[in-house]
């Protein structure tokens, strides 16, 4: 069991880190002092919440801002991917020319394997897309509930295609997430601030993630093992399957005629965007690797809720009870599931007969 534990954190931490062998870290950890394991995991956490909530705020503003007028989400997204897969690439030149300083693997562009990533890289493309499009129509405040269905179709889809059941109380929790989203949608009905455009598009980037998920898994072994190696690949694929759409959509035109083309600030706002959509992918990695995959969800539900209290405060919005009640039924639902499935988890490592049979109502 220890040989097996070892063996899939080293596996994890291959995949978020593209190293080779954690243990010598993994020791390094267990001798540093509490207080300071305590600060840095503080530190870590605080990063990944400024960097995430930063991003959506400013995606939102790049999106829908009624001083910019910019109407062209595709092209976002596209400028977004490409900052990340040139940051992807100089990061890897830093490192080989100096590899004592920078810690990255080394990137070179295999066709074989961008086509082998290809269909990773078309749900990649619906994930970011559809996120974006959905923050463009609806508020931020409502954002984490419009695409609050993400974990109901993980259930769903390991089911269809992996044939995995789920426990009885995992499926309660998939209820409550999906009777919060349900709630919100009305109240934001009732105060005439629905738009079911960005609610539709909430709901596809919740099937793109969830997919997303799946096929990450299927094609990791493409690029041993390293998430850099796959962003990398995934935002060239992306850079170049979004030209097209950039011509279809007309988003080139609406780019010739946007009259702060060639404002620095402009220019300056949407590399930022790029990058935190890089950073986001590094802080991630870092706060899984100094707490736990569990964690990490744990601090994303939480995260979710301050964006929501922060966007709320920030619009100056006025918001009903059940307007309130729907996001912690969303967030409430999450965290329970989360928590849910760490107990199953464990229960499966150390299993209890007397409490399996108790507990493992499979549906």
């Amino acid at each position: 069991m220890n040989r097996a534990s070892l063996k899939r954190s080293k596996i994890l931490h291959m995949a978020l880190m593209g190293t080779s062998d954690p243990s010598g870290e993994d020791e390094a950890s267990q001798e540093k002092p509490f207080v300071l394991r305590a600060l840095q995991i503080a530190l870590v956490v605080s990063l990944y919440w400024v960097t995430s909530i930063s991003m959506v705020f400013l995606n939102k503003y790049l999106l829908d801002s009624p001083s910019l007028q910019l109407d062209t989400p595709i092209f976002v997204t596209f400028y977004q991917c490409l900052v990340t897969a040139l940051l992807c690439k100089g990061l890897s030149t830093l490192a080989t020319c100096w590899p004592g300083a920078v810690d990255f693997p080394t990137l070179h562009l295999d066709l074989r394997v961008a086509r082998s990533i290809l269909p990773l890289s078309v749900v990649f493309i619906g994930m970011i897309t559809f996120n974006n499009l959905c923050l463009k129509y609806v508020g931020v405040a409502f954002y984490n509930v419009g695409r609050s269905l993400t974990t109901v179709f993980n259930v769903l889809l390991s089911y269809l295609l992996l044939k995995q059941t789920t426990s009885f109380y995992a499926l309660l929790t998939c209820g409550t997430i999906i009777g919060g989203f349900w709630l919100g949608v009305d109240q934001e009905g009732a105060e005439g601030t629905l738009s079911w455009t960005g609610t539709v598009f909430g709901v596809l980037a919740s099937l793109c993630v969830s997919l997303n998920a799946i096929y990450t898994k299927k094609v990791l072994p493409a690029v041993d093992g390293s998430i850099w190696r796959l962003t990398f690949y995934n935002n060239v694929n992306a850079c170049i399957l979004f030209l097209p759409l950039l011509l279809l959509l007309g988003e080139l035109r609406a780019l010739h005629h946007f009259p702060l083309l060639t404002s620095a600030h402009f220019w300056g706002m949407m590399t930022l965007g790029g990058l935190f959509g890089f950073a986001i992918g590094y802080v991630t990695g870092l706060q899984i690797k100094f707490t736990s995959p569990l964690t990490h969800n744990v601090s994303g539900t939480a995260k979710a809720c301050a964006q929501t209290v922060l966007a709320v405060l920030y619009y100056e919005d006025t918001k009903s009870f059940l307007w309130w009640a729907s996001n912690m039924m969303v967030l409430g639902g999450s965290f329970a599931y989360t928590w849910v499935r760490g107990w199953e988890m464990k229960t499966q490592e150390d299993p209890n007969p007397k409490e399996s049979e108790k507990s493992t109502m499979e549906v």
